[in-house]
């Protein structure tokens, strides 16, 4: 006896609208339960949401504040490099001024002797 009742098209169309009913029931009952625990994980989600964002904001000031860094830094060197070319065209410039003195003394020198002796000679 596989089944003993009679089932029409129309008891089974109401018995799928029965356990429709009875499922969106369910659903709508089971929702109405889960409120508070549904609101709690969204103020959790939306909590590590902000402290994630935070965080990022964190990194970005981090990366900021080291790329300013950085460029002083750059800055500093660039500074100290050109001050240091300087110093060394200086000591140069005077190097040269002091062999450019020398060799005029010496050069007087030799015209000085030079012409003591032509006066000696004459």
């Amino acid at each position: 006896m596989k089944n003993a009742r009679n089932n029409e098209l129309s008891d089974r169309r109401a018995a799928a609208a029965g356990a429709k009913a009875a499922l969106l029931n369910a659903y709508r009952s089971a929702k109405t339960t889960a409120e508070p625990t549904t609101m709690a994980k969204r103020a959790e989600r939306m909590a590590i949401a902000a402290a994630r964002e935070e965080r990022r904001l964190e990194r970005e000031r981090v990366k900021i504040a080291e790329s300013e860094r950085l460029v002083t830094e750059e800055a500093e060197k660039l500074e100290a490099a050109a001050a240091e070319a300087e110093a060394r065209d200086m000591r140069e410039k005077s190097l040269i001024a002091r062999v450019i003195e020398d060799e005029a003394a010496r050069k007087a020198e030799r015209d000085r002797r030079y012409a003591s002796r032509k006066a000696r000679q004459a």
